[in-house]
């Protein structure tokens, strides 16, 4: 099991990129390393990368290069995100596709075909830097697609997995031997309306990938501090595992790529217990076995967002793994001495029973936390006899 970090700079947020500063970067990455992490995702923001369509800077791509380095020296790998995009609810679109040039970011050709240099630019980069590992597309950069988004970019489903056809080719291409994924919130698994579906998550890509935060809809539903919210991941990386396997994926490695303790829902002071919670689970330890081809689990984030940095949500603030001083708070340490015990076990498959459901993309709804079937998966997985999900594709 490999175990890392999302990287949120604690000096300047991701706005660091606009004057980078390895220092900064080598102080936060001794302490990520110190919690015994074999691996970090990073974010350089694209307006940052490519300010003008034709205009990639040689400067900036250097400077992600240089973060990849600064981790290898520590032990850990790198996993790069390519367009930043959306990150902690702030957008971040170049110019060239706002305003008097709006443009769809998923179908005009022109953009595309932006995207796909800066995906050529950073794979080419990258590829002969020790400890890159690949590219993710962006962060939930299918939101920009989502009906709920403010200005959003309407395609349709076949237009969604050509974008992922052209850009996850480019990588492939260019950087033939690293893995390259992309992300995405669980709108992929539960908005019917949504143009990415699970063929997208589960057929593009080298893994599957998973972000499980409990603000969606188990944590409404269900209240602060419920033991639903600890079992919500393993419930999401079920699913993704069982969608594979309704397209024919029966080895595809599941990446719980994003996780974190979200205090709207989880007391601070609880949020050590909470993490131990959902990776004991994630294990096995209250029964299932380990969590079918889960391969990786990163933590969201390194670091609290400073509060010297305005109108961030409220639990911006206090989702690192330590604080906006560098310190390694709590849940930090619980991170570490999960890391500890689990990343060299093998991972352990048990018979199950199977719960199946009957689903299409534009009935995945039902699978979500207010339907019956996901009480019916909690109800026995809260007697320790946690079930195998099994969908049934109805055209």
């Amino acid at each position: 099991m490999k175990f890392g970090v999302n990287y949120t700079p604690r000096i300047g947020w991701f706005h660091s990129w606009l004057d980078f500063t390895p220092d900064h970067v080598r102080a936060d990455f001794d302490a990520i390393a110190s919690l015994g992490v074999d691996h970090v995702r990073i974010f350089p923001l694209w307006p940052v990368l490519q300010p003008n369509r034709t205009l990639i800077r040689q400067r900036a791509l250097d400077d992600v290069a240089t973060v990849v380095e600064l981790a290898h020296e520590r032990g850990m790998d790198t996993y790069v995100d390519v367009l930043q995009g959306h990150l902690s609810s702030f957008d971040y679109l170049p110019s060239w596709v706002n305003s008097w040039h709006r443009r769809n970011i998923f179908s005009d050709p022109d953009v595309v075909s932006g995207e796909m240099a800066l995906v050529e630019a950073l794979a080419s980069r990258l590829r002969d830097v020790p400890g890159a590992q690949g590219l993710s597309l962006g962060n939930e950069f299918i939101q920009f697609a989502a009906d709920r988004h403010p200005e959003q970019h309407k395609i349709t489903s076949a237009q969604a997995h050509d974008w992922l056809t052209q850009l996850l080719g480019v990588a492939r291409t260019v950087w033939p031997d690293a893995t390259h994924v992309h992300t995405h919130d669980d709108d992929i698994w539960f908005d019917t309306a949504h143009p990415f579906d699970p063929a997208s998550a589960v057929k593009f890509g080298d893994a599957t990938t998973v972000h499980s935060w409990v603000f969606g809809k188990v944590g409404p539903r269900f209240g602060r501090g419920s033991i639903q919210l600890e079992w919500f991941s393993r419930y999401l990386c079920e699913l993704a595992d069982a969608w594979g396997q309704a397209y024919g994926h029966t080895q595809r490695p599941v990446w719980l790529q994003e996780i974190g303790s979200p205090s709207n829902y989880v007391d601070p002071g609880d949020s050590a217990q909470f993490l131990t919670a959902n990776i004991e689970r994630l294990m096995g330890v209250h029964g299932g076995g380990t969590a079918p081809n889960l391969n990786a689990i990163t933590w969201w984030c390194s670091h609290d967002v400073s509060r010297s940095l305005a109108d961030f949500p409220e639990l911006e603030h206090t989702l690192g793994l330590c604080d906006s001083d560098g310190n390694v708070k709590p849940i930090g340490r619980a991170y570490q001495e999960a890391v500890t015990a689990w990343q060299d076990v093998e991972p352990v498959s048990i018979d199950r029973p199977t719960l199946t459901i009957d689903l299409s993309s534009q009935t995945r709804d039902l699978a979500d936390a207010h339907h019956t079937f996901f009480d019916q998966w909690m109800e026995q997985a809260l007697t320790g006899k946690v079930p195998q999900i099994a969908i049934n594709q109805i055209s």
